[in-house]
This record gives structure tokens, C-alpha cells and sequence, in this order.
């Protein structure tokens, strides 16, 4: 290994390899900018102001550190950005899914296993590598993990651009994919922004949106977002957007999935995110007849099982309550009404009273 010390890299160099490096690991892309995100900050500051964060308290917690990656990480000047593509290659059709009210549907990025893990180490294994070209140097790893506003650090990294429904785009790739981050004290080249947004008049998103979250272009108001209501919200869904969600039980893809981007989406190439458990096709009932140690177990390793078996049962209440009445559901509803808790009950009862059994 040389030496930091006795060894000043050449940086326009090192930032070929690093990239090159990420493509070997199993990225999609990689990109390098700096941590000016002024811009960004505003457009920030303006969403919380309006309270679109929900009870997203984290959102507030951490003021401008979420903004300026040096307040974060004192000594950051560069951030790499990364992203993965998640797509399954073989999985039930997604709108065959949602087009069936007695199937579950389930965020595609989350059929898999959790991506938080699996990019962590992935970006550790790029930062070892980077430190046997160079030595020792300053970095932290960031996968979702932090107060990191990773789409506008991949969109000024040159990742692609963020569209109407605030995710980011990519031309040749659509938007199914994840980011991460490494946030480092190398003077490394940046890369050109992907300013050029190439939404135009489309509006897609906003149309397909079930519960108008999208309420302008390139803002969401949290609070009425099925992915926020399904996976954030810890308590009662409101009444007002329970028979938007359909059979959606954790997540929300429709923006994405009428996004005209997508068609040139890649399939992943990574196992690991390929479904479990058959979550891309099990039915409503079979996943709401599971016990808290089943969700326990299933969903080890899953980005799911932090919403915990309460929200869970909870989500697939409300989507029992869509679903066309059999004696089977009704069944299962009363069977599991006072076993979990209040909350769920009331969902439960909600559920039942859309079948005419208040």
C-alpha cells in the first residue's frame, strides 16, 4: 500500500478509477460533486414549512446538516454518488398485481432484500479499494441511513435529474433504482450536473397519483402519499385516503410505473433483490392470516419488517376492507379483531363495515 503521506495522487486519475471501481461492484453508475446545495436547501426549507413532511419529525430534527454535508461530516469536500438498479427480473407483472383486489401489492424495491445492507457494504468495499490506491483517507458511508439529500447530490453528481413526482430520472435507466453516498475529504474532479430536465409537458405522475400527493410539480405533500401512510405513519391511516390505497399494503409504485422514463429501465442484475416469500403474487388474506413471529421471521433481512407487525397487519386491513367480500376475509377480519391492538381494531372495524358487517 503507498502511502498518503509520500504520494499526492493525481485526481482526475483517481476519479476514473473510483468510478470504474463502482461499476465492478455491482453499481449502475457513479458520479462526483462538491457540497454547495443552496438550491436544494430552499426547496427544502419551503417543503417543511408547509408541513408536507407529515410526522416525519426527523425531517426538522436535523436542520441545515440535511443540506450541507460539511456540517454533517466536518472535512467533506467531495460526495461520490452511487446508484443501483433494483428491478427484479422475474416477478408477477406490477399492474397485473395492483389490478387484482385481492392480491397484496407491494413496493417493488421492497420485495427483496434490504438494500440499506447490501449498498453499505458495497460502498465499503469502494472505499477499501480507494484506500489501497491512496492510503489512509477521511469518508463516511451514507445509504439512507442519515440526513443526506442524496437525490439532489446525485442530481448535481450527474446521475439524472429530479422529475415532477421527486424522484430521480435517468434518460437511459428511468428511475427503479436506489442511491448511496460517500461523503470524503478528496479534492476529487466534479462531474456536470444533470440540470436539463427532461420532464417537459408530462404529466403522468400527477395524474396516476391515487391520493393527489403530487399536489404541483416536483412537490409531494407526505401526508397524503400512500408510501408515507403505509411505512411512516405510525398511527391511524385517515379515513379520507383508505379507499384510494387499494391492494397497496406497503408502498406506493404508480408514479413510476406510468412514468414514460421507465421504459428504458434495466433489470437488476443482483439476486439479493429478487422477491421472497412470493411477495410479488401472495394474496391479501394469506399475508393477514400471519402471526408477528412469521412477520418476524419472513421478513428478516427485509426492508419491511422495521414498519412492524402492528402497521402491517394495519395496512392489510385497509386493503381487506377494498377487497371483494368472501366469507373467507370476513373471517379472518373477525378472527383477528383484539389481538394486536386498538389501532389495528379500528381498521379492522373499518374494514368490516365496508362489507356491511359493522
Amino acid at each position: 500500500m503507498i502511502a498518503q503521506e509520500c504520494y499526492l495522487p493525481d485526481y482526475h486519475s483517481l476519479a476514473g478509477e473510483i468510478k470504474s471501481c463502482a461499476l465492478d461492484l455491482g453499481f449502475a453508475q457513479c458520479g462526483i460533486t462538491g457540497v454547495d446545495l443552496g438550491e436544494h436547501e430552499t426547496r427544502l426549507l419551503n417543503w417543511l414549512d408547509k408541513g408536507f413532511h407529515g410526522e416525519m419529525e426527523y425531517m426538522h430534527r436535523h436542520g441545515t446538516r440535511r443540506s450541507r454535508p460539511a456540517e454533517l461530516e466536518p472535512g467533506t469536500l467531495r460526495v461520490i454518488s452511487v446508484r443501483m438498479d433494483y428491478l427484479p427480473e422475474h416477478m408477477s407483472d406490477a399492474k397485473a398485481v395492483l389490478q387484482d383486489p385481492d392480491a397484496a401489492y407491494v413496493s417493488r424495491y421492497a420485495l427483496g432484500r434490504d438494500y440499506h445492507k447490501l449498498m453499505r457494504k458495497r460502498l465499503q468495499s469502494l472505499a477499501n479499494q480507494i484506500t489501497e490506491l491512496i492510503g489512509d483517507f477521511q469518508y463516511r458511508v451514507f445509504v439512507d441511513s442519515a440526513p443526506v439529500l442524496e437525490k439532489a447530490l446525485a442530481e448535481n453528481a450527474g446521475l439524472g435529474w429530479i422529475g415532477k413526482h421527486s424522484n430521480l430520472l435517468n434518460r437511459k435507466a428511468g428511475s427503479w433504482f436506489f442511491l448511496g453516498e460517500l461523503y470524503t475529504n478528496l479534492p476529487l474532479p466534479l462531474d456536470t450536473p444533470a440540470f436539463e430536465n427532461h420532464c417537459g409537458s408530462c404529466t403522468a405522475c400527477i395524474d396516476a397519483c391515487p391520493t393527489g400527493a403530487i399536489v404541483a410539480p416536483y412537490q409531494v405533500d407526505a401526508r397524503r402519499c400512500i408510501s408515507y401512510l403505509t411505512i411512516e405513519l405510525r398511527n391511524s391511516i385517515p379515513v379520507e385516503f383508505r379507499k384510494a390505497m387499494g391492494n397497496r399494503i406497503y408502498g406506493c409504485d404508480d408514479c413510476q410505473l406510468v412514468c414514460p422514463w421507465n421504459r428504458f429501465a434495466t433489470e437488476t442484475q443482483e439476486p439479493d433483490f429478487s422477491p421472497r416469500h412470493s411477495l410479488d403474487s401472495t394474496t391479501l388474506v394469506e399475508l393477514f392470516c400471519w402471526s408477528a413471529e412469521e412477520f418476524e421471521s419472513r421478513h428478516a433481512g427485509s426492508a419491511i419488517r422495521r414498519i412492524g407487525y402492528e402497521c402491517w397487519i394495519r395496512n392489510i386491513a385497509v386493503a381487506l376492507g377494498n377487497a371483494p367480500r368472501s366469507d373467507e376475509l370476513i373471517q379472518v377480519l373477525q378472527e383477528k379483531l383484539g389481538t394486536v391492538s386498538p389501532m389495528v381494531d379500528e381498521h379492522i372495524e373499518w374494514a368490516l363495515a365496508q362489507h356491511g358487517c359493522a
